[in-house]
């Protein structure tokens, strides 16, 4: 297991381990390229997986990034805090930056390259005037308390996937991967349209959620609840997989049942509980929900806890397939 601290590009000790840390696109496919061709023939292609992600990494990103490894030649996971997906600048500043911690997590992890580059290498001319929207799909629960937030996350992900992108330079055939949780069951839908309406040639893969040993969703967030309130929240989950057992059992849903148990902690204030169609983000017929449950969808929940906003959701019935 590489455990090293990360080494610039230029450096090329030969028994140096870690990632490689690049500042620069061009940086990046330079040394993407080069180890791509020095990957040993298998007769098929040759596979590149990026992880995008805003730092502050925890262990839910290391699960993100070991999926990549396992199923990667090489593996690119970029850090860099978004502006343009924060409403509030003060968030913005606040959010916590800790590269040299991120790239020991991720040495551990075994992540080939970490991208990190500075805010004018992504935006070179500012804040972009050209960006994509993510219409319906992005103005709904998360989008709706957060009104242009999935804008700029697509505005930076766009833009990531195409620096990291296998350069026509490589001398030969490459599968190109991308890595997102299913933490954020929103973006990860929303991402997948974006890849699906502009052909962007890049496989979108989805990493399961990582739970702490009591239920409750691994999130960069949850180093700012108390004691208290994170086992406050743990009633979120609980509530996730009362719907998913009734799901197992086609059983009626009785969301309201599952309402009512996060309305009876005091200190978690529930924002919504909606059971959708896992790639429309439609809700579902509401006689799903009082009539024995067939089929598949997806449960997404969030609450406010103490300062803290957290999500969850969870597949229930034939989506978890």
């Amino acid at each position: 297991m590489n455990t090293a601290a990360p080494r610039h590009h230029d450096v090329r000790a030969s028994d140096a381990t870690g990632p490689v840390l690049v500042r620069t696109a061009a940086e990046l496919a330079t040394l993407s390229t080069r180890l791509l061709s020095e990957v040993s023939s298998t007769g098929g292609p040759r596979r590149l997986g990026l992880v995008p992600t805003m730092g502050a990494l925890h262990a839910g990103h290391e699960h993100l990034v070991r999926a990549a490894r396992t199923q990667n030649d090489v593996v690119v996971v970029s850090v860099f805090v978004n502006r343009l997906q924060f409403d509030d600048p003060a968030d913005f500043e606040r959010y916590p930056r800790d590269l040299e911690a991120d790239c020991a997590l991720l040495a551990a992890a075994g992540a080939d390259i970490v991208f990190a580059p500075e805010e004018p290498e992504i935006y070179p001319g500012g804040a972009p005037l050209v960006r994509l929207s993510s219409g319906k799909l992005g103005e709904k629960f998360e989008g709706a308390s957060r009104p242009g937030h999935f804008d700029g996350m697509l505005a930076v992900v766009a833009k990531l996937l195409h620096i990291a992108q296998p350069s026509s330079l490589t001398p030969v055939p490459v599968e190109y991967s991308a890595y997102f949780g299913q933490k954020d069951a929103q973006q990860l839908a929303i991402v997948r349209r974006m890849v699906t309406d502009l052909s962007y040639p890049v496989h979108i893969r989805a990493v399961p959620i990582v739970r702490s040993a009591e239920g409750l969703a691994l999130s960069s967030r949850n180093q700012f609840l108390t004691p208290e309130q994170a086992e406050a929240a743990l009633v979120l989950s609980r509530a996730l997989f009362l719907l998913a057992d009734r799901a197992e059992a086609h059983e009626a849903l009785m969301i309201d049942e599952a309402e009512e148990l996060v309305d009876s902690q005091p200190l978690v204030a529930l924002d919504y509980l909606e059971i959708v169609d896992p790639e429309t983000l439609e809700p579902l017929a509401f006689n799903c929900r009082e009539t024995p449950f067939t089929g598949g969808a997806l449960v997404l929940v969030a609450a406010q806890v103490g300062e803290v906003r957290l999500i969850d959701n969870l597949l229930i019935g034939d989506a978890r397939d």
